[in-house]
């Protein structure tokens, strides 16, 4: 009976995910097959920025052109499907057709859109409604900031319906090209090599950096000067202006006294590794004004796989698990994507006896963000891929529990 059972749940959900794939995929292939196309430009022709409507014309005949053949292109698959069952499967038909189902009710309300039937958009066409996101893109499922990036950021990433899988895969959760993206501690080993996989995915880079001297990269044997901001810890709300045409902001700056635990080095490492660090962050999420901004804008954050395991430099195991701790729970309320790079013992001037290629960190790095990996881990260490995912559920689930939602700009004070 047991086996009977998980049968029934296999061939149902199989269905519905199978479903599901075919919609992205034929979403993908409307993109880059061009008879398919010229139908699917009319679905791209239908909203402003602000997800209102050019003209009810134009909106119903983007639902005959794409909405209606990608329900139909989900039911022959379903079809398909419950075919091979009735066949090979017969116990489990009965749950092998609700594929048939769930692209019915996909297929039904288009055609009813496509009819211009008063209400159903407002009921059925979610992720096109109009207002005010009250959320950033989901992580696991598409919802409207989401899916606003494929329309009003890039048209050839974030094809995903209603699960964001196809994306993940194939790197097309995050788009980089053209977003501008500003980088701390730009002068140092790593901070370098994200500024080229940023260029080479097409960003429009900023180096922040403390020096007073213009970063270079080495561009196909030819250097290449990147625009270059120079700034002072304590100094954050000088760089406001700049954040507010800021995409994407990576916090990378640190330091590492090693043996010392004088008072200054104390003073020194919770400054630069922490404070600092969240001042700029809330300063960022400051900017998170527009829509647009709640879509697009990130924040991504080096806080070390020393939140976990040892680095053999105790203040910089302390301030980085205090960033840590600071940045999860800001997460419980951001206006937008934040991303936690946890990142293992790479070689640089922090750490020379690093052995971990920065080149191919940094690479790394940029290709989990684009499969939109919320936690980015890149190490050596096993531990640190169990380790870490369990310490930030449960301190996540700690600080929900035990803090409350901001409501207004007071704070409880004792």
């Amino acid at each position: 009976m047991v086996n009977l059972w998980l049968g029934h749940i296999a061939w149902g959900l199989g269905t519905v995910l199978g479903a599901e794939l075919v919609r992205d995929f034929y979403h993908v292939l409307s993109h880059i097959w061009s008879p398919l196309y010229r139908w699917h430009v009319w679905h791209h022709r239908v909203f402003r920025p602000d997800y209102t409507v050019v003209s009810d014309q134009i909106y119903r005949q983007g639902n005959w052109y794409h909405d209606v053949p990608e329900a139909i292109a989900m039911l022959t698959f379903s079809l398909i499907f419950a075919i091979i069952a009735h066949y090979f499967a017969p116990e489990h038909l009965g749950f092998a057709i609700i594929g048939c189902v769930y692209s019915l009710s996909f297929l039904f309300p288009a055609i009813a859109r496509g009819m211009g039937i008063p209400k159903v958009d407002q009921l059925t066409d979610i992720t096109h409604l109009p207002g005010q996101f009250l959320s950033p893109p989901s992580h696991w499922f598409v919802n409207r900031p989401y899916h606003w990036r494929h329309h009003f950021d890039n048209q050839n990433a974030y094809f995903c319906g209603t699960l964001t899988f196809v994306d993940k895969l194939m790197g097309t959760a995050l788009s980089l090209k053209g977003k501008t993206i500003a980088v701390t501690g730009a002068s140092g080993t790593l901070g370098r090599s994200l500024l080229l996989q940023l260029h080479q995915a097409e960003a429009k880079i900023i180096a922040l950096t403390s020096r007073d001297e213009t970063v270079t990269l080495n561009v196909k044997g030819e250097e290449f000067p990147v625009k270059t901001i120079t700034w002072k810890i304590g100094e954050e709300n000088q760089l406001k202006e700049l954040l507010e045409k800021v995409d994407i902001l990576i916090l990378n700056h640190g330091i590492n006294v090693h043996g010392e635990r004088t008072p200054e080095a104390i003073s020194q490492s919770y400054e630069v590794n922490a404070f600092s660090s969240w001042r700029l962050l809330e300063l960022f999420l400051s900017t998170v004004q527009t829509n647009a901004d709640k879509a697009k804008k990130e924040v991504w954050v080096n806080t070390s796989e020393a939140e976990v395991s040892p680095a053999l430099s105790p203040l910089y195991e302390l301030s980085k698990r205090t960033l840590g701790d600071l940045i999860t729970l800001r997460r419980l309320d951001a206006p937008c994507v934040i991303r936690k790079l946890i990142l293992g013992p790479f070689k640089s001037n922090l750490n020379p006896i690093g052995v971990m290629s920065p080149d191919w960190v940094a690479k790394q790095i940029v290709k989990q963000a684009r499969s939109d990996i919320r936690t980015i881990i890149v190490t050596i260490n096993p531990i640190t891929f169990i380790a870490f995912p369990i310490k930030e559920f449960l301190v996540s689930i700690y600080f929900k529990l035990f803090s409350q939602k901001p409501v207004s700009t007071n704070r409880a004070s004792e």
